[in-house]
């Protein structure tokens, strides 16, 4: 099992994929930080400067105590995330394309061993780009907002675990659909249609259909609650008294619309990502080689 584990680390090391990905990845990280910086305080010195006592009083904290940024690390973490899945979604697909899968099958004791050795490499690249897309959007909050913005150590540490779990789950949610679709092309556009246009559409129609809780069964819907609702939690957590309905706004605003609480959220997706990779797994063990 070493010897796979280390062949598919050979197989990812020794191309450019990954960096190639890596670098898009690190730069719209660092974009969206640097974005959610300015916005949020964009929007407390504009409620600082505005007359905005009765909402202070009526939460219980001044405008600077308000940290906007979450909302962005959430979004920026949600959206970044595309490039862990569409790596993940290259793992199967550009082996069959390029057939290099054969040698891979041929020489694993089974195909089941071959998976499994897919499977770690790429949990390990899931929390490496994980890691990376939290430390540049870390790096563009820090350098455009105040201090006052920012989360404190643990709320950094449960943001930076969320996003590599997310990472994970999106890199594993890909190679199960790179397994199941078994071309590069062709994987690569359904994963970016659904999550990017598809479902945004979704939820719009279930939101105006006033059902909005379904939201955060669906694929993109929950990995986006796993990050929004942590976000909110740690903004309510300094807010000051917030009603619920303000509260779903937030939600809305984080990306976590209808979701349930993060660790719901995560378990949603788990069943996704297993799902789609025990499909995978199972439309490569019937597969021919040639």
């Amino acid at each position: 099992m070493g010897n796979l584990v280390q062949a598919e680390l050979r197989k990812t090391t020794t191309t450019g994929l990954w960096w190639g990905l890596l670098i898009p990845t690190a730069v719209l990280a660092l974009g969206w930080g640097l974005a959610t910086g300015l916005l949020g305080q964009f929007f407390v010195d504009l409620a600082s400067s505005s007359d905005v006592d009765e909402v202070s009083d009526f939460l219980g904290v001044t405008p600077d105590q308000w940290k906007i940024s979450l909302f962005g690390i959430a979004r920026a973490i949600n959206v970044s995330t595309i490039f862990p899945l569409i790596f993940g979604a290259l793992a199967v697909s550009g082996e069959i394309q390029r057939r290099t899968i054969t040698t891979t099958f041929l020489t694993a004791p089974s195909r089941m061993h071959a998976m499994l050795a897919k499977m770690l490499v790429y949990i390990l690249w899931g929390a490496i780009y994980g890691l990376a897309i939290m430390a540049f959007i870390a790096i563009g909050v820090v350098i455009t907002a105040d201090s006052g913005q920012l989360p404190d150590a643990g709320g950094w540490a449960m943001l930076t675990l969320v996003c590599v779990l997310s990472s994970i789950l999106m890199t594993m949610f890909g190679v199960g659909v790179g397994a199941l679709v078994p071309n590069v092309a062709g994987s690569v556009v359904i994963l970016i249609l659904y999550f990017l246009v598809i479902e945004n559409v979704l939820h719009g129609v279930l939101a105006y259909l006033e059902v909005p809780t379904v939201i955060g069964f669906l694929p993109n819907g929950s990995i986006n609650g796993l990050t929004g609702s942590v976000a909110v939690d740690l903004f309510l957590s300094t807010a000051g008294v917030v009603p619920p309905e303000i509260e779903d706004v937030l939600r809305a605003i984080a990306g976590a619309g209808g979701a349930l609480d993060w660790w719901w959220s995560g378990l949603v997706f788990v069943a996704w990502a297993g799902v789609v990779f025990a499909g995978g797994w199972a439309a490569t063990q019937s597969k021919d080689i040639t």
